[in-house]
């Protein structure tokens, strides 16, 4: 069964935008994947369409009505994740992407305005996702981000199977780096051992890159790598040895 997505927007032509083009376009054309934007706003009831209302408790800006929301998520066959991105959510993790890439596909609620009634978040089984510690004008570049990570990993999608399993994130450090031809640019030449011949030297060498770039710039994903690393089977820590 092919991953299947259902985008729920008050913008459908948003989608499926860019990933209706490169290797996710492809894979959509070829069937690897298919994917619906449903408009939020067909599910209004009253003759202004309306979706949102003032907040309760007073405040600015508007919020997603629940009961419009849940007739729209209603619509949608079960059986999937439903995702509701937002800022309030747990960050998305590429092991979470993992795992909804190798499902049937997923359902995604895009917010707008100041949010969505706590009451449909409480209602319905939704996961909130966050994919950073930022704010953007609505769900629907989340959605595409989250979407693209999926698609990415797809039987089919990327060619061979190895393709992504070296990149950030997928060993819980950041990707080494990256060299190409001329070997020689404005005075800087690719390492030497890349141009070694010596597989072994070379995995190392990226290896230590990996863990030294992860160590100074992301800090958190390196306490992180290191605490699964030295954990032992009960759960202790230990010191690592010197």
């Amino acid at each position: 069964m092919a991953f299947a997505a259902t985008v729920l927007t008050l913008y459908p032509e948003m989608f499926p935008g860019p990933l209706g083009i490169s290797l996710a376009g492809r894979a959509l054309r070829e069937g690897l994947w298919s994917m619906e934007a449903v408009q939020i706003r067909d599910f209004a009831t009253d003759k202004h369409r309306s979706v949102d209302d003032t907040p309760a408790g007073g405040g600015a800006g508007m919020v997603m009505r629940a009961d419009v929301l849940a007739a729209a998520l209603d619509s949608v066959p079960a059986g999937r994740p439903v995702l509701a991105m937002t800022p309030r959510g747990k960050t998305l993790s590429q092991a979470r992407v993992r795992e909804l890439a190798g499902g049937p596909g997923v359902t995604i609620l895009c917010g707008r305005f100041e949010g969505i009634d706590e009451r449909l978040l409480e209602a319905r089984d939704i996961e909130q996702v966050s994919i950073g510690d930022y704010v953007l004008s609505g769900g629907e570049m989340a959605a595409l981000t989250l979407l693209d990570a999926c698609i990415r990993l797809l039987p089919g999608v990327m060619g061979a199977p190895s393709s992504g399993m070296d990149e950030s994130f997928e060993t819980g450090l950041l990707e080494y780096p990256q060299y190409t031809r001329p070997v020689e640019w404005e005075g800087r030449t690719i390492p030497e051992v890349l141009r070694s011949g010596d597989h072994a030297r070379i995995a190392a060498w990226r290896k230590s890159r990996a863990e030294t770039d992860t160590r100074l710039r992301r800090p958190d994903l390196w306490e992180r790598h290191e605490g699964a690393r030295v954990k032992s089977p009960s759960g202790a820590r230990h010191e690592k040895e010197e």
